[in-house]
C-alpha cells in the first residue's frame, strides 16, 4: 500500500512538472510555441547544423507556424526569439531600463563571467570608452599603414604557395596584427602560440555545451584555459617589467589598474583582452573568406570592386604610396560591397538580452528573468525589405547612409551595444581587398560550402591558388576552376 502512494506520487509529481515545464507562469499572455524537452528545451534542433544560407530552418519552420515572435527553451532557458523589426527595436532602444545584456550561462564559461557583454552600466560605459581608446577613428588613422603592411606581407607569402587556405590564412594575419597591438605579441618570437588556443577555442564556441572530455564544449573550455594562462603571465611579465612609454594596450590597462580608486580589476581586464583578442579576428576573418568566394562567384561585382580600387592608384601622384585615410573613406563601392557580404553572412545568429520586468508587446507578455533573442538573419533576408534577399547585390546599397544599427540592419549589434570594432572590421576588409585586386588574382582550388550550427563555418575550408598579376592594367575577369 505504501509502495503504491509514494508512486502515485512520484507519477503526480513528474506530471506536474512536465506540465509546469510546458505551460510557463505568466501574467498575461505568453507568445505562441513550445518549450520542448524537459531540461534539452529545443537545443538539439537549435544546434543542429544546416548548409542554407535562408533564415535558419529551426527559425523560418516556426514562424511560419507560430507568426514573427515565438517562445521556445534553449539549453534550460526560457527564450522569446523575435524575428519582429518593431520589437527588435524596442529591445535595443530599452537596454538599460527594461532589458540588460544577457548570453547564455555557457557563453560566460567561455568568454568569463567579468566579459565586456555580461558588464551593465558604468562598467560597461568605461570598458567601452577604453576600447574606443584603441579602435577609435583617431587611433585607426594611425594604424592604417599598419594593416596594408599586414595585408601586402600576407598576400605576398600565400601567393608563394601552390595552395592556401583562407579562412586560416587571413585569420592568422588579423590575429598577429591584432595581438602585437594589443599586447606586443609577436608568433615568431613566442616560445608558445596564442592562436592555437584560440583555434581550440573557436571549434566549440556555438556547440552543445556537454563539458565532457572529447567533445568540442570541452575543447573550447580548455583552449580559454591555457589561452587565459598565457595572458596572466604576460600581464605578470609587465608588471614585473614595466616599459618607460605606453606602447599597447596592455600599457594602457596597467596603468588604469594603477590608478587610485579605479573600477578595473585584473580579472576583468583579462576577460577584456580575451574577449578583443578574439572578436577582433575570428568575425573577420569569415567575413573576409565570404567576401572572396563572392567575388569568386560574381565576375561583375569584382570587375566594379577593381575598377574602383585601380582608380585610387591612377589618381595619386605616386602610385606606390601608401593608402590614406581620405582614399579609404572614397571606396564607395567597397563599401556597399561589404555591407551586403556581412548582411549574408550573418556571422551573429542571434543577439541575447534578458526582460528586467514583465513587458507587455504587440498582446503578448514577456516575463521577468526570460531571455529575448533578436535573429538577425531573418532581418538581413526580409522580402519586404531586400527584394530578392538571397541574391548578392551590392548595387542594392547604392546611396544608403548606415551610421549604425537600424530596425533592417544589425550586423554588428544594435543599440548602445552597437559594436566598437565596427569600424576597425571596415579598415581591415577593405585594405584587404585594396591589396588583393589590384596586386592579384586567384582561382579556386577546393572548398567554400558552408554550414551553420547556428553559426556560419566552412567545414572544408576555402582553398585559392594566389598569383601576382602581370601588369595593373590586365583583364580582372577570373577563371574559377572548382
Amino acid at each position: 500500500m505504501w509502495a503504491f502512494c509514494i508512486g502515485a506520487l512520484v507519477i503526480i509529481s513528474i506530471t506536474h512538472w512536465l506540465y509546469s515545464w510546458r505551460n510557463p507562469r505568466c501574467k498575461g499572455k505568453l507568445p505562441p510555441g513550445s518549450m520542448g524537452l524537459p531540461l534539452l528545451g529545443e537545443s538539439l534542433q537549435f544546434f543542429s547544423p544546416n548548409t542554407s544560407s535562408d533564415v535558419p530552418p529551426f527559425i523560418k519552420k516556426r514562424t511560419d507556424r507560430h507568426g514573427p515572435i515565438f517562445r521556445t527553451n534553449l539549453v534550460g532557458r526560457p527564450v522569446v526569439i523575435s524575428t519582429d523589426p518593431d520589437l527588435n527595436y524596442f529591445v535595443f532602444q530599452q537596454e538599460g531600463h527594461l532589458f540588460q545584456s544577457w548570453y547564455p550561462e555557457t557563453f560566460t564559461q567561455i568568454f568569463g563571467r567579468q566579459n565586456v557583454g555580461s558588464l551593465h552600466g558604468f562598467m560597461y560605459k568605461y570598458l567601452k570608452n577604453m576600447v574606443l581608446n584603441l579602435f577609435g577613428p583617431e587611433s585607426l588613422k594611425k594604424m592604417l599603414p599598419e594593416v596594408e603592411k599586414a595585408a601586402t606581407r600576407g598576400l605576398h607569402r600565400w601567393s608563394c604557395q601552390d595552395a592556401v587556405e583562407l579562412k586560416d590564412a587571413t585569420a592568422s594575419m588579423i590575429f598577429d596584427l591584432t595581438a602585437k597591438k594589443l599586447i606586443s605579441y609577436e608568433a615568431d618570437n613566442s616560445s608558445e602560440n596564442l592562436r592555437e588556443n584560440f583555434v581550440a577555442f573557436i571549434q566549440g564556441l556555438i556547440s552543445f555545451p556537454l563539458d565532457i572530455p572529447g567533445t568540442a564544449y570541452h575543447k573550447c573550455l580548455q583552449g580559454r584555459k591555457r589561452a587565459m594562462g598565457m595572458l596572466k603571465r604576460m600581464l605578470q611579465e609587465r608588471r614585473a617589467m614595466p616599459r618607460k612609454q605606453q606602447s599597447d594596450f596592455f600599457d594602457y590597462v596597467l596603468e588604469e589598474l594603477k590608478k587610485d580608486g579605479t573600477i578595473l580589476t585584473e580579472e576583468i581586464a583579462l576577460d577584456l583582452m580575451f574577449v578583443l583578442l578574439f572578436a577582433s579576428f575570428e568575425t573577420t576573418s569569415l567575413a573576409l573568406t565570404l567576401a572572396i568566394k563572392f567575388l569568386s562567384d560574381h565576375p561583375l561585382v569584382l570587375k566594379q570592386l577593381t575598377e574602383e580600387h585601380e582608380a585610387i592608384l591612377n589618381n595619386r601622384e605616386n602610385a606606390d604610396s601608401g593608402l590614406t585615410w581620405k582614399e579609404y573613406k572614397s571606396m564607395t563601392f567597397t563599401f556597399q560591397f561589404i555591407n551586403e557580404t556581412v548582411r549574408l553572412a550573418n556571422i551573429v545568429p542571434g543577439i541575447f538580452r534578458k526582460a528586467l520586468r514583465d513587458i507587455q508587446f504587440k498582446g503578448y507578455t514577456i516575463p521577468a528573468g526570460w531571455a529575448v533573442m533578436v535573429c538577425p538573419p531573418a532581418v538581413h533576408l526580409n522580402p519586404a525589405k531586400y527584394e530578392d534577399p538571397l541574391a548578392f547585390n551590392p548595387w542594392r546599397w547604392e546611396g544608403v547612409e548606415l551610421n549604425g544599427a537600424s530596425k533592417h540592419f544589425m550586423a554588428f549589434g544594435g543599440g548602445m551595444r552597437f559594436c566598437v570594432g565596427t569600424e576597425f572590421t571596415k579598415v581591415q576588409m577593405a585594405v584587404f581587398l585594396h591589396c588583393l585586386v589590384t596586386k592579384y588574382r586567384w582561382q579556386t582550388i577546393k572548398g567554400g560550402n558552408i554550414v551553420r550550427t547556428p553559426g556560419l563555418q566552412f567545414p572544408n575550408g576555402f582553398h585559392i591558388q594566389l598569383c601576382k598579376k602581370d601588369t595593373r592594367k590586365q583583364d580582372t575577369t577570373l577563371h574559377n576552376q572548382s
